[in-house]
């Protein structure tokens, strides 16, 4: 296991910083399979952050810890909406 440079604190500032704006995550489901859609990132709570897909068939937010982060389990990253 290749061992981060980051630590929680950082990545909680990371992921507040793109609190309400749109972002594209990417989730490893393992076995080589991905998930990917985009959202708003809702909500950045002590212990977890969530985000509200864009998608109308998925009503409600998803949540993700801080650790599935940091470990790379889950990427965020934050995009222009097209409009």
């Amino acid at each position: 296991m290749i061992k981060s440079t980051a630590s929680i604190s950082q990545v909680k500032e990371i992921i507040g910083k793109m609190s309400l704006k749109n972002v594209e995550v990417v989730v490893n489901l393992g076995r080589n399979k991905f998930e990917s859609y985009k959202g708003v990132l809702s909500g950045v709570y002590p212990a977890l952050f969530t985000v509200k897909p864009f998608d109308k068939d998925y009503r409600g937010k998803t949540s993700y810890s801080y650790s599935e982060y940091l470990c790379g389990k889950v990427k965020v990253r934050e995009f222009l909406k097209e409009i």
